[in-house]
């Protein structure tokens, strides 16, 4: 979990500016998802969430509930569940493995893009001065959706595919186990004797 927290911290550091004054950035959550589960992603990323607005004021600690939403709680289990849908289907240790990491963790981070975009395009008719000034954010819907969709489907949502592609095929090759672990623990109900390691 601290090894899933720590690489969703490293790989959100590298945010790239969008349009509109927001960022894009790749999360890792998907990937953790994939070994550790869905619930303990949503740990490891709020994690990481935390101690980038805390120590770094990355992201801000007002948006912390919305952050973890969209990243920590959104993404993962999409992610998670685009993965499982595909990769039922098809043999362990295979490229179309590696193609339904890929595949999820990239529809994972675009429903996070559109969930945030959503968040940000509803502020201006929910608060507004008595003039009708927004408070918040700015944008409505029309322009808060394609300036976080389309530079998420573009740039953010390739490397996070390209990345979470990446380390699933480096674990096929160097231990598949931690591939299945999850669906070990599942299977077992959580007895430790099940899912110990020769």
């Amino acid at each position: 979990l601290a090894i899933g927290a720590a690489f969703a911290f490293t790989i959100m550091m590298f945010n790239v500016p969008l349009p509109g004054g927001t960022t894009g950035h790749a999360v890792g959550g998907t990937l953790v998802a994939i070994v550790l589960g869905p619930w303990a992603a949503t740990i490891a990323v709020t994690i990481a969430l935390v101690v980038q607005a805390i120590f770094f004021g990355d992201g801000g600690i007002l948006a912390i509930g919305a952050n973890c939403f969209n990243m920590a709680f959104v993404l993962p289990f999409v992610g998670y569940y685009v993965y499982r849908a595909i990769s039922s289907r098809v043999k362990d240790n295979s490229r179309l493995q590696v193609l339904a990491a890929a595949i999820g963790s990239y529809v994972g981070i675009n429903v996070a893009a559109l969930a945030a975009a959503i968040e940000f395009g509803v502020q201006p008719s929910l608060f507004h001065t008595a003039s009708g000034a927004a408070l918040y954010a700015p944008y409505p819907l029309s322009i808060a959706i394609p300036a976080m969709v389309i530079p998420h489907l573009l740039v953010a949502g390739v490397v996070e595919a390209i990345a979470t592609a990446g380390v699933v095929a480096y674990l096929q090759r160097s231990d598949e186990s931690l591939l299945n672990a999850e669906q070990i623990k599942a299977k077992s109900n959580g007895s430790p004797e099940l899912i110990a390691q020769p």
